[in-house]
């Protein structure tokens, strides 16, 4: 068995986790809400090794909607190699955040940022990572992997977004409640829309120059080779249901565009355009169940840059996305029973269902000794398709990568955690993680 828990993902819900847990408890103890929470906390991966570090959250930070969360840490020392010589490299960085801000003077204008300054001791990068690729064929090397980002989100005035642009709801045991006339309305007509920009930025580079020696597609001089990109994303986003965060019936979807432009230092220019179709309905309930649901999703996307004609080193199109962007499957996300960003090519087509059940039994509730809202438990059996390819065209239903898993969830003061474990054809995975896989 693999555990593939990669260390940006494991301290963010490490940390988010935590933080609605001391919150819980500041809630049980009725002290002020709301409070700053500081907070230790300790992960291990693959790509860190052991390591350690402490966060700082605050809830509604200046709105009601806001949540900031910042922390830092360090890992112990690691056995590397770095251009063929045994050495030692240790995990260590900080990230930042800040959510959903509506801008001054506005009542339907939000603004978020976050960023990661970081060191791996060892990141996995599949440079072919084409449908037919081996997964013995990754780039294992320790360097620095950095990015920021922002969004600026505008709530459209049509449908919910008239009287709540924010999205507020309001919980009893885990479950929205006034909700019952909402989701499965007429587009634009019902739901909230929202259009926007975001902004990126992202640079990796490795200490092993030797790893790199054939390809010219690293900007940067020989003793730090980089790949950097940046751009702009523009979306259009349509959310239908009847509770964005654990959805029973309803529909959303995104169109997104995102186009690096080649300005300052960025390796290259790409674009991809790329789509996402949600669907949920609501399923009549078992003697052991309270909520049934049926949660379907569908992914796509393609990259018109990519030029398969052309090369700017051996085996590397000009003008493709990086291996973390565009069409790319396996993850936290989409194709769990694989690696993290295993597949990436011009052209991706991906599908799930996951059956979401959530069950009587629930030994937490109102338990003395767990200083901490538990409000229900789902088990969630599940099964991905999925392809990517050199050209958008029927190619993509033939020889589709899949996987099947079982997932258990819970709602932990307001907040969905999932603990998946996968199965494909290349091993087990398993992810510790917030959140629905295809809810955001």
């Amino acid at each position: 068995m693999k555990n593939k828990r990669y260390p940006l993902l494991t301290f963010l819900f490490t940390a988010i986790l935590l933080g609605n847990l001391l919150h819980a408890v500041e809630d049980n103890n009725e002290t002020q809400e709301n409070a700053w929470m500081f907070l230790p906390y300790v992960f291990s991966s693959d790509s860190t090794g052991f390591a350690a570090g402490i966060s700082a959250i605050k809830e509604g930070l200046f709105q009601p909607q806001t949540t900031f969360a910042a922390t830092v840490f360090t890992g112990l020392p690691q056995d590397v190699i770095i251009n063929g010589e045994a050495d030692e490299a240790t995990f260590s960085g900080g990230f930042i955040a800040f959510t959903d801000y509506k801008l001054p003077y506005t009542e339907r204008f939000f603004f978020s940022f976050i960023g990661l300054k970081s060191y791996f001791p060892k990141k996995h990068y599949y440079v072919d990572g084409s449908n037919n690729s081996n997964k013995n064929d990754a780039y294992i090397t320790s360097g620095d992997s950095d990015f920021f980002a922002t969004t600026f989100r505008y709530t459209l005035p049509i449908g919910e977004g008239i009287d709540n642009p924010s999205g507020l709801y309001q919980l009893e045991n885990g479950f929205c409640v006034g909700r019952d006339d909402c989701g499965n309305g007429i587009p634009f007509i019902t739901g909230r829309t929202s259009i926007g920009i975001k902004t990126f930025f992202q640079s990796e580079n490795t200490d092993d120059t030797e790893l790199w020696k054939d390809t010219i597609w690293w900007k940067g001089d020989a003793s730090n080779p980089t790949w950097n990109t940046n751009g702009l994303r523009f979306f259009l986003t349509h959310d239908n249901t009847d509770f964005r965060t654990n959805p029973s019936r309803g529909y959303h979807f995104q169109l997104q565009y995102s186009k690096d432009f080649g300005w300052g230092d960025s390796l290259q220019s790409w674009d991809f355009l790329e789509f996402k179709y949600n669907h949920y309905f609501d399923l009549d309930k078992f003697s052991f169940t309270q909520h049934n649901v049926l949660a379907l999703s569908m992914w796509t996307g393609y990259s018109f840059s990519w030029d398969t004609e052309n090369d700017i080193s051996p085996g590397f199109p000009a003008h493709r996305p990086p291996m973390w962007e565009g069409a790319r499957l396996g993850g936290y996300s989409r194709m769990r029973g694989y690696d993290q960003n295993r597949f990436s090519d011009k052209a991706v087509l991906y599908a799930t269902a996951e059956y979401r059940a959530i069950v009587d039994y629930n030994p937490l509730k109102n338990n003395k000794y767990i200083p901490v809202e538990v409000e229900w438990f789902q088990v969630v059996p599940f099964v991905e398709v999925g392809r990517v390819n050199e050209s958008y065209d029927l190619d993509l239903l033939d020889d589709m990568k899949y996987d099947v898993g079982i997932s258990l969830r819970a709602m932990i003061s307001e907040l969905v955690v999932r603990f998946d474990v996968a199965q494909s054809e290349e091993g087990t995975y398993i992810w510790l993680m917030e959140s629905h896989p295809f809810d955001f």
